[in-house]
């Protein structure tokens, strides 16, 4: 039952914000828990970690390397359960799904004689994944209908005479699960060659982030540390479900709630684990849960920066703006003021459907805190405005003097395990000026000043016959993007794709070549021959020590042999000698010349010392912009409609309820992989399910259970059940990847990042 909206009210009002908060969306099917975490995280641990595959488990848990997993951070030289402030008992499920995923046996040799491609394209994220390791490298041909068997030679001729073609019709994409060794050589590579399409996975999540952090503070990364975090006294989490993605924080907000701090969620959905979260780590809270969120705002998706806006005036009402802070430290605040003052609360709270009462709770919050951080992830960064959002959070930052001392700032969490360390190797679209001239002393003569192609910009030259070979280092281009169909017919434009990879994903069976499309198998960070070495969401640089891989027999190649290896056939000794860059000792004290911040990594294989990245944690109020104050942006208020039955082209009298659709990842998945086919936190079932406020389904003549059609702008998906959850009224959820086929979704123009956080779909009865 939806409680009555007087009775929220005078919750709000409270004085105590202690209790547990309620949304005021909360209406939870009959399989929704009480809390997250808890007692299943540590029976998951032990079916696992007691089963047969229980000591390579172990054995990899303990292991000098970083997690797998997010990029939250464990591991490293101070051992396997430590975080960089030398707290143990610091791993996840998700670190053991990622493990468990890794230790795999090898997929039989005469697998690939028995299945055809058509056969493999029925396979789910799941099904794909549980197929086992790659182990040795394999090949489909234009016109076969079998992966076969191929060798090294072969591979590097077809590869060689592939990078030689025209340089802008040269293209690379990549995700985090690689080292910063990896993603170093690959951009230096590809620019050598002269190309900048250097794509990678966060130009789908967290582009927006880089880029508005840029363009208002100068750092495109978290001015947090681990160590300052644990100095604030309330944390804004917006966007995030922390709880399922990034369990290793939750142990921060259960400690900060623990000392008196608050915790304000921004989520159009109630998420269970961010209202009571049960923590392993500590025994009270393993059985009784801890209060998560202070309060918890669910506003309609894609609205946020109307919500902060809201959080604006409020402060500037109360008399609480730090005046003598903006005028030292920041320019253009006036004009950020004055549209604030001028935008009224109706329209605020109209277009965030979150009321005034409830913003201005959350704004006291803030004010009767000493030292706020604001976090974010997706919901923040998926969307068409989200630059905006990245603005609209650091205006509110600077605007309470909540940036430039210990235990405040503003921090995107971070999905892959060294997604942001590929950033700070140049793996990106947008190479910072000082990595540029360094590059170019290096090469000795200017880079390429063609714009390269991003993630979004990949798929649109491809599907326009505009490129002719890409390589993959990790990833699932084909998955991670909306528009799945499109991005078939894309790929297999190009002519020649190299995956190099660890295990198979559905991209390996869909997003195939028009001519070669050739699958590296690759050693995960675990059982790399070489030292290598990661980057944290936190700017905390890990080293991994060499491992061995449990596959025996099996033809694995180093990410760090291969890419060197074929620089060197592609480019000779220019202007590097490749081959010496196997050891990667010497790819460091290379990266230590190149990257600013990473002057420590040259001395890392004898010292063995981990570091912060220098200059990108702000702990006094001297920014690192051109006049040394930071920047603040003018932030419209979105305008979000959503549109009628009629557009979707059914017949009239259609039965049926539009809704903004919030793509997501379920309890046991990480980014396109699925562990487990069920989401025991949002009592969903399966993967083809539709999470809708009970009213919504109601007011459409629905039922709970109900199979339906959701259509969205480019497919429809059919069979689809309706279950209860605790989302915003005019708000649904599907999962992704699968969801991704039926919406091509609009873009953020300003990095190329699409809206997953707010799609239009009809849900209908066929």
């Amino acid at each position: 039952m939806l409680a009555p909206f007087s009775s929220f009210v005078s919750y709000l009002n409270k004085d105590n914000f202690d209790s547990q908060s309620t949304p005021i969306f909360n209406n939870a099917n009959e399989n929704t828990p009480d809390m997250g975490g808890g007692l299943p995280i540590i029976g998951y641990w032990a079916e696992h970690t007691l089963s047969p595959e229980g000591v390579k488990l172990w054995k990899t848990l303990l292991h000098k390397s970083a997690c797998l997993a997010c990029a939250w951070g464990t591991g490293g030289q101070k051992g396997g359960f430590t975080n960089e402030e030398g707290e143990k008992l610091q791993r996840c499920m998700k670190s053991v799904e990622s493990i468990s995923a890794e230790i795999q046996p090898a997929i039989p040799k005469q697998f690939f004689e028995q299945r055809n491609i058509e056969e493999l394209q029925q396979l789910t994220s799941r099904e794909a994944d549980r197929l086992g390791r790659w182990s040795f490298p394999v090949i489909l041909r234009a016109g076969s209908s079998h992966y076969e068997r191929i060798s090294w030679d072969e591979i590097y001729r077809i590869c060689t005479k592939a990078f030689a073609k025209t340089p802008q019709r040269v293209a690379s994409y990549s995700s985090g699960r690689s080292s910063n060794e990896a993603a170093f050589l690959l951009q230096l590579m590809m620019r050598t060659l002269g190309s900048n399409n250097l794509a990678d996975c966060s130009d789908l999540c967290h582009a927006p982030s880089s880029f508005g952090l840029k363009q208002t503070l100068g750092t495109a990364t978290s001015v947090v540390s681990l160590e300052s975090l644990k100095q604030a006294d309330c944390i804004v989490l917006a966007g995030t479900n922390a709880a399922y993605n990034h369990p290793r924080l939750m142990n921060e907000l259960i400690k900060l709630r623990e000392r008196g701090g608050k915790v304000i969620v921004i989520n159009p959905m109630k998420e269970v684990g961010l209202v009571k979260f049960a923590s392993p780590a500590f025994v009270k809270s393993l059985f009784t849960g801890s209060d998560i969120a202070s309060i918890y705002l669910q506003p309609i998706p894609g609205s946020e920066v109307a919500l902060f806006t809201g959080f604006q005036k409020a402060l500037i009402e109360k008399g609480k703006i730090q005046n003598e802070f903006l005028q030292a430290y920041t320019e253009n605040w006036q004009a950020v003021i004055s549209h604030i003052e001028n935008t009224d609360w109706e329209t605020i709270t109209t277009t965030c459907g979150v009321s005034q009462t409830e913003i201005e709770t959350a704004a006291n919050i803030i004010i009767n805190s000493q030292k706020a951080v604001f976090a974010w992830a997706m919901g923040i960064t998926q969307q068409k405005n989200s630059v905006d959002n990245i603005y609209s959070i650091v205006n509110t930052a600077l605007m309470t003097g909540n940036i430039g001392f210990q235990g405040t700032g503003v921090m995107p969490i971070r999905g892959h395990s060294n997604v942001q360390g590929f950033g700070s190797m140049g793996v990106t679209v947008r190479l910072k000026k000082e990595i540029q001239q360094a590059l170019e002393k290096l090469l000795g003569r200017s880079l390429s000043k063609v714009k390269g192609y991003d993630t979004h910009a990949i798929i649109e030259a491809a599907d326009a016959g505009k490129v002719d070979t890409l390589i993959c280092v990790g990833g699932n281009l084909y998955a991670a993007n909306p528009d799945l169909n499109k991005v078939k017919r894309a790929l297999n434009k190009i002519e020649t794709i190299i995956y190099l990879a660890t295990k198979p994903n559905l991209g390996h069976f869909h997003g195939l070549a028009g001519k070669n499309t050739i699958i590296i198998p690759v050693f995960n960070r675990f059982e790399n021959p070489h030292k290598t070495t990661v980057e944290s969401g936190n700017n905390f640089v890990r080293l991994n020590d060499e491992g061995e891989t449990h596959l025996k027999k099996a033809d694995l190649i180093a990410e760090v042999d291969f890419l060197t290896e074929l620089a060197h056939r592609i480019h000779g000794e220019y202007p590097v000698n490749w081959r010496k860059l196997q050891d990667t000792k010497y790819v460091r004290q290379l990266i230590a010349q190149t990257i600013p911040g990473y002057e420590k990594i040259g001395e890392i294989d004898e010292t063995e010392a981990e570091f912060t990245i220098s200059e990108r944690i702000i702990e006094t109020p001297q920014f690192p912009t051109p006049s040394g104050k930071a920047q603040m942006f003018v932030t419209p208020l979105p305008e979000l409609k959503l549109p009628e039955i009629k557009d979707f082209e059914v017949a009239d009298g259609t039965q049926g309820i539009v809704v903004a659709l919030m793509t997501g990842r379920s309890y046991a998945q990480h980014n396109t992989v699925v562990y487990q086919t069920e989401d025991k936190y949002r009592g969903i079932p399966h993967r083809n399910c539709i999470l809708m406020n009970k009213n919504d389904v109601e007011k459409a003549g629905f039922r709970q259970h109900q199979k339906v059609t959701v259509k969205g702008n480019v497919g429809e998906l059919k069979n689809v059940e309706i279950i209860y959850g605790e989302v915003r009224e005019g708000a649904g959820v599907m999962f992704y990847p699968e969801v991704n086929v039926i919406f091509k979704a609009e873009v953020e123009e300003r990095c190329g990042t699409p809206a997953f956080k707010r799609v239009s779909v009809l849900v209908y009865q066929k």
